[in-house]
């Protein structure tokens, strides 16, 4: 069984910066896919990240793109967020996902709790 812990949210102003950790209690880390999506009051939850198994590979949402940027430290069983110039609209509930996969996949299998980022004006 996997468990996801995410932490890093907060609050900060527009054009600041937070950085999103994701821990998984997971038996291999290592095949993992790791993304990172959120969730506006009122919203769907929307993809934002997500890295392959060995951090070869990356994706992006365009609303994000230039500004966040996704890594891992299979070492740790962890994946971060770097979101920087961040924006009100950027304001969520924050969750990390993961599936067994060698690619990034459009579905995930497991999902953590959430962290709450607020951007203030």
């Amino acid at each position: 069984q996997v468990q996801l812990a995410e932490s890093g949210g907060g609050l900060v102003q527009a054009g600041g910066s937070l950085r999103l950790s994701c821990e998984a209690t997971i038996r291999t880390f290592a095949t993992y896919t790791m993304g990172w999506f959120r969730q506006a009051p009122g919203k769907e939850r929307e993809f934002v990240a997500a890295i392959n198994w060995n951090g070869g590979r990356t994706g992006y949402a365009d609303s994000v793109k230039g500004r966040f940027t996704i890594s891992r430290d299979n070492a740790k069983n962890a994946v971060y967020l770097q979101m920087n110039s961040l924006k009100p609209e950027d304001k969520g509930l924050y969750y990390c996902a993961g599936k067994y996969s060698l690619t990034i996949p459009t579905t995930y299998d497991d999902w953590g709790q959430g962290t709450h980022v607020t951007v203030s004006s």
